[in-house]
């Protein structure tokens, strides 16, 4: 199954955004989601520090900052 891993902090609203969307897509679409806390995980936050949120689909960057439904939903297809 496809792994999809958002880099996120507590207090980001356009994480939160982006956690949402993700989850909606999850109810109708599968693939396991991963979420980590930059601030609880020294090497995600001096890579991600200044792009969250990030989102990674099967390993590759995929979206940084925000997320693309139609897009994400493509790369999901072609990453299957």
């Amino acid at each position: 199954m496809i792994e999809v891993v958002l880099y996120s902090k507590p207090g980001c609203h356009l994480c939160d955004e982006v956690k949402d969307i993700l989850e909606m897509l999850q109810a109708s679409h599968a693939f396991n989601l991963r979420q980590v806390n930059i601030l609880e995980d020294s090497e995600a936050y001096q890579k991600f520090k200044e792009e969250i949120p990030v989102v990674f689909i099967d390993g590759k960057k995929a979206f940084k900052g925000c997320l693309d439904e139609a897009q994400f939903m493509k790369r999901l297809e072609r990453d299957r």
